[in-house]
C-alpha cells in the first residue's frame, strides 16, 4: 500500500528527496560495491534501488530529487568553522554523482542541484511553495528538516533499516516543541555534525524545559537581560552566549527564500525504459532490471527483458520432485550445491545443484538415507547451507564433508553486515533479492545464488580467509561443544538455592521494615511510591515516559542515600541468581546424558564475541563469593576434570599490541601491574606508593575507554564531579599521549572508510558516524574503539579454539572443549589411575602453550590454567 494510501491523503503528494543523505548513507552503508573494472557503484547502487522502489510502490506523479552544490555557502560567511571539521567528498563518491543524475534522468525525475545554499534550503523553499496545492513527503531523515513541519508537510525515511514517519503531531508529542521553535533548540544544544557549538552545558531537557517558559530566544534573552524567571544556574550557562545563540539560530535555520521554484518542474515524467535498461547493463545491475516499473517494462521492453513482471517467488517448494534414492540425484562432482533442511519431521532437504546458466539449478527434495548423500557432497566444489550447525544437529552424518567445502550463508551475511539481528535465508532471500541475478524460484535455488552473491562480496571486503580459515571451521567446533554439553552438581544446586532463597527473604524483611510498609519490591512501580513518595527520595533519573527511573543504574547512583537502596539492590542481585540460574538449569538437563547443553551463537554480536542461548552460560556470575559458589556447582562428568584457562588482561593487552604506546608496552613486557602502572603515571608517584583507590580509578578508566566510556560514566563509576572526571580523562590521555593519537586515528580511519577492522580483519560499518544526530554520532564513535580492541580479542580467542580442536597432543589426552566464556576456555579430561590429576595437568601445560601462541603481538599473552573436580576449583 502506497503511503498516499495509509494517509489518505486527498491529492497525489510531492515526494522531496534530501538527495544528498542518501547518496552518503549508501556509500558508506556498502563499501565495497563496485564494477568489473574497479569503478566504484555502491552508491550509485543503493540509490537506484531506493528509488525503483519509490517509483514501484508509490508510483508518484510529482517528485524531485535535491543534492547539494559544490562549494561554501551564506553560512560558511556567517561562521567561519561552519562544518569545518567535514572531510571533503571522497573520490570514490564524486566520481558516482555524474551516472547518478544520469540514471535520475533515465527514471524521469528532476534534479535540483544547490547553489550558494544547502540541499535543505532547497526543500524548504519548495515545501513552502507547494504545501499549499498538494501534500508534501521530505523524503530524508535530516533533523534540520523538521522545522518545516505542517499540516501538509511530512517526513518519512524509507530507505533505514525501519520506516520511519514524522507528522506535525508525532513530532510535537516527541518533543512538546512546534517546529517553528526548532532552530532555537538547535541553537541551544548546538550541532556537531555541523560545528555548531550552542551554549555549553545545555543539553536536549535542558533546551525543551527552557523553550516550554520562553517560546523563542528573543523572550529568553530578554529574561537573563531583564532579570526574568530564571534559575542561577540557568543565568550562569547563558550570561555569556546572549549574542552566540542567534547567530547560531540563523546558521540552523533553513531559508526559503535561496531559490525560485517553478513548479511545473517538479513533475516526473515516464521513465525511458530502454536507456534505463542499457544503463543497468553498463553498470552491471542487470538485478535490478527486475525492479523497474513493471507495466512500462513489459509493454515497451518485453522482450529483451522476459523477467519483468514476474511474480515474486513465495519459497515454496510444492512443486519439487521428491528423490528417495540417491543414485537419482544430479551429479554434484564439482558443482555447487545448497542444502536446505525442512521441518517436516522426516528430516528431507531441499537440495539444488548448480547449473551452467543462472537460474538453471537443479533442485529437488531428497529423502533418502543421509550416508551416500554425504559421500557425494565429499566431491562437490561448494556446499552451501542456512546453518550449518543446525544441519549438523539433524545429520550428524554430514561432518564427514570435509570442512573446507562448506558455506555457513548466516555466517557469510553476518559478517558482511554484523548489525543485522535476522540471518534465516527467507529474510537474507528478501534483503539481497535486487542483486541475485534471478528472483528465487525456491529455497535452496535461492540459497545457492545468494551463496554466490556473498562470496563475492567477502571477496571484495577482503574477508575470505576470515570466513574460510576462522568462522567456517569454528562451526564445526562450536557444534562438538554444544553436543559434549557440561555436567552440573545438583544437590550443590539445591543446597545453593535453599541459602539464596534464605537470604532474599530475609533482605525482603528488611525492605519492608524501612519502608514502613508492605509492597512488591519487584514492581517498578510500587517501589517508585515507597521510594519517592512514602521515603521522600530524590529521582536520579527518569523512565522513557518520564516517570521516576528505579532502574539498577539508577539506585546504583543512590546507594548512599537511604539503607533500603543498597538492601534492594542486594535483593534484586539474590532474586537474580535465584530466578535466571538456581531454579531453571538444573530443570534443562537432558536426560540422556543428564548434561547442560547450551547453544553457542556466532551471529549474535557486532563485535565478533560469541554468546550463549538456552541457557545464557556466558552470564555465569565470575567474581566474588556468590561467582565462586555458582562456578561450583558445574562439574566434571564421572572419572573426569575440569581444566581452565583464560587470558589476563588480554583486550589491554591488545590495547598495547595496536597502538604501540610505550608505557603500556613496557609494563606488559616486565609484566608489571598494569592498573598500578598506569595510576602512578596519572596521580605522580612510583607504583609500589599507588594506594588502592588510585588503582581501582586507573583500571577503571582503562578498561573503561575500550568500552567507550564518557566522562559521564566515569564520574558515576567512581563517584566523582563531571568535572573530575573530565579532568581525569584529560590528564590520562596526556600522560599516554601514543594512546590517545591511536583512538583519534581510529575514529580518523573509521571516517574515511566507513568502518573498522580487527586483528583478522573482520569489519564493522559505521554510517553513524556521518549521521547528523550527535548521539548517533558519538555512539558510533565509541564503537570504532569498541569493535577494534574488543573484535580482535574476539578474533584471538576464536584462534586458540581453533588451536585447540585441532591439537594432537590434547587428543591423545581424550581432552574435550566444553565451554568458551569471555577470554576463557573449559576442558573435561579423563583423569588417570585413582584420580591423578597428572593427565589433566599436562592439558593444562599443553593448553597454556596454545593458548599464548595463536598470535604474534608485541607483548606476551598471559594465560592462567588451573585443575580442579568442578568448576570454582580449576578457575
Amino acid at each position: 500500500m502506497s503511503l498516499k494510501e495509509r494517509l489518505g491523503l486527498a491529492k497525489d503528494p510531492l515526494y522531496l528527496i534530501d538527495g544528498s543523505t542518501y547518496v552518503y548513507r549508501a556509500f558508506y552503508a556498502f563499501p565495497d560495491l563496485q564494477r568489473a573494472d574497479g569503478f566504484p557503484t555502491n552508491a550509485l547502487f543503493i540509490v537506484m534501488r531506493l528509488m525503483l522502489k519509490l517509483l514501484r510502490e508509490e508510483e508518484p506523479r510529482h517528485m524531485v530529487f535535491v543534492l547539494d552544490g559544490p562549494g561554501p555557502n551564506f553560512r560558511h560567511e556567517l561562521f567561519e568553522d561552519y562544518k569545518a571539521h567535514r572531510m571533503a567528498m571522497p573520490e570514490n563518491l564524486k566520481a558516482q554523482l555524474d551516472p547518478i543524475k544520469e540514471a535520475l534522468g533515465l527514471l524521469g525525475c528532476p534534479v535540483v542541484i544547490s547553489e550558494g545554499c544547502e540541499a535543505d534550503d532547497v526543500i524548504a523553499a519548495v515545501a513552502r511553495k507547494i504545501q499549499e496545492d498538494r501534500p508534501v513527503v521530505i523524503v530524508g531523515a535530516d533533523k534540520d528538516l523538521r522545522q518545516l513541519l505542517t499540516p501538509n508537510v511530512l517526513m518519512w525515511d524509507p530507505g533505514g533499516k525501519q520506516e520511519k514517519l514524522v507528522t506535525l503531531e508525532s513530532f510535537t508529542e516527541e518533543t512538546g516543541l512546534r517546529p517553528d521553535q526548532w532552530p532555537d533548540y538547535q541553537a541551544l544544544i548546538g550541532d556537531s555534525s555541523d560545528n555548531i557549538p550552542g551554549v555549553p552545558g545545555v543539553g536536549p531537557k535542558t533546551a525543551e524545559k527552557l523553550l516550554k517558559r520562553f517560546p523563542k530566544l528573543e523572550d529568553l534573552v530578554q529574561a537573563l537581560q531583564g532579570g526574568g524567571d530564571l534559575t542561577k544556574v540557568e543565568r550562569n550557562k547563558l550570561k555569556d552566549h546572549a549574542e552566540d545563540v542567534f547567530l547560531y539560530r540563523k546558521l540552523t535555520s533553513l531559508d526559503p527564500e535561496c531559490v525560485d521554484v517553478d513548479p511545473s518542474a517538479l513533475k516526473n515524467s515516464d521513465p525511458n525504459i530502454k536507456g534505463l535498461a542499457r544503463f543497468l547493463e553498463e553498470y552491471e545491475f542487470r538485478s535490478l532490471l527486475r525492479e523497474m516499473p513493471r507495466e512500462k517494462a513489459v509493454r515497451v521492453h518485453a522482450e529483451e527483458l522476459p523477467l519483468f513482471g514476474a511474480k515474486p517467488a513465495d519459497h515454496e517448494s510444492d512443486t519439487l520432485d521428491k528423490i528417495g534414492d540417491p543414485e537419482a540425484l544430479p551429479r554434484m562432482a564439482g558443482r555447487e550445491v545448497c542444502l536446505v533442511p525442512q521441518n517436516d519431521g522426516k528430516k528431507s532437504v531441499l537440495l539444488a545443484v548448480s547449473g551452467d546458466e543462472p537460474g538453471a539449478h537443479a533442485a529437488c527434495i531428497y529423502t533418502g538415507p543421509v550416508a551416500p548423500l554425504a559421500d557425494m557432497l565429499a566431491a562437490a566444489d561448494r556446499v552451501f547451507c542456512p546453518v550449518l550447525k543446525e544441519l549438523l544437529r539433524a545429520h550428524p552424518e554430514f561432518e564427514a564433508v570435509e570442512t573446507d567445502r562448506w558455506s555457513d550463508l548466516s555466517v557469510a551475511a553476518y559478517l558482511l553486515e554484523p548489525e543485522e539481528r535476522d540471518y534465516s535465508l527467507p529474510h537474507l532471500l528478501q534483503r539481497y533479492e535486487p542483486e541475485l541475478p534471478t528472483r528465487p524460484q525456491d529455497l535452496a535455488r535461492g540459497g545457492l545464488d545468494l551463496g554466490r552473491l556473498l562470496d563475492q562480496r567477502l571477496e571484495a571486503a577482503q574477508m575470505p580467509e576470515l570466513f574460510r580459515d576462522l568462522e567456517m571451521p569454528l562451526v564445526t567446533v562450536l557444534a562438538a561443544m554444544e553436543r559434549c554439553g557440561v555436567a552440573i552438581d545438583l544437590k550443590a544446586f539445591a543446597e545453593f538455592l535453599d541459602e539464596v532463597t534464605t537470604e532474599t527473604q530475609t533482605l525482603h524483611n528488611t525492605i519492608m521494615e524501612l519502608a514502613g510498609k508492605e509492597f512488591n519490591p519487584r514492581s517498578s512501580q510500587q517501589l517508585a511510591e515507597v521510594l519517592f513518595t512514602d521515603l521522600g527520595l530524590k529521582p536520579a533519573g527518569k523512565t522513557p515516559g518520564g516517570s521516576a527511573s528505579t532502574s539498577q543504574a539508577v539506585l546504583e547512583r543512590m546507594a548512599d542515600k537511604h539503607p533500603i537502596i543498597s538492601t534492594i539492590l542486594e535483593y534484586r542481585k539474590m532474586e537474580k541468581l535465584r530466578s535466571t540460574y538456581l531454579e531453571p538449569l538444573p530443570k534443562l538437563l537432558d536426560p540422556k546424558d543428564g548434561r547442560i547443553h547450551t547453544t553457542f551463537n556466532q551471529t549474535s554480536t557486532a563485535t565478533g564475541r560469541l554468546s550463549s542461548s538456552s541457557p545464557n552460560l556466558q552470564n555465569i556470575p565470575i567474581r566474588g563469593p556468590l561467582g565462586s559458589r555458582m562456578r561450583s556447582c558445574f562439574i566434571a562428568g564421572p572419572g573426569h576434570l575440569l581444566v581452565a584457562a583464560d587470558y589476563s588482561q588480554i583486550e589491554l593487552r591488545v590495547l598495547a599490541h595496536m597502538s604501540q604506546d610505550p608505557t603500556l608496552l613496557e609494563a606488559f613486557r616486565k609484566n608489571e601491574d598494569i592498573h598500578s602502572r598506569t595510576a602512578g603515571l596519572l596521580f605522580d608517584r612510583s607504583p609500589d606508593q599507588v594506594s588502592a583507590d588510585e588503582r581501582r580509578s586507573a583500571k577503571t578508566i582503562n578498561f573503561g575507554l575500550i568500552y567507550g566510556m564518557g566522562p559521564q560514566k566515569l564520574a558515576q563509576e567512581l563517584s566523582v564531579s563531571l568535572k573530575d572526571a573530565k579532568a581525569f580523562i584529560e590528564r590520562y590521555f596526556s600522560r599516554l599521549s601514543v594512546l590517545r593519537d591511536f583512538y583519534e586515528s581510529i575514529e580518523e580511519t573509521a571516517r574515511e572508510q566507513g568502518y573498522v577492522t580487527t586483528l583478522a580483519k573482520r569489519r564493522r560499518l559505521l554510517p553513524d558516524l556521518y549521521s547528523r544526530n550527535t548521539q548517533l554520532q558519538s555512539q558510533a564513535r565509541r564503537q570504532a574503539i569498541n569493535t577494534v580492541v574488543q573484535g580482535s580479542a574476539a578474533d584471538i580467542i576464536k584462534l586458540a579454539m581453533l588451536a585447540v580442536a585441532r591439537d594432537d597432543a590434547l587428543q591423545s589426552l581424550d581432552a574435550r572443549l566444553i565451554l568458551q566464556v569471555h577470554d576463557e576456555l573449559l576442558l573435561e579430561v579423563p583423569a588417570g589411575e585413582g584420580e591423578s590429576d597428572a593427565k589433566a595437568r599436562e592439558a593444562g601445560t599443553r593448553l597454556e602453550t596454545l593458548m599464548a601462541g595463536v598470535v604474534d603481538l608485541d607483548v606476551p599473552l598471559l594465560v592462567e590454567w588451573g585443575v580442579g573436580r568442578d568448576w570454582a576449583a580449576a578457575h
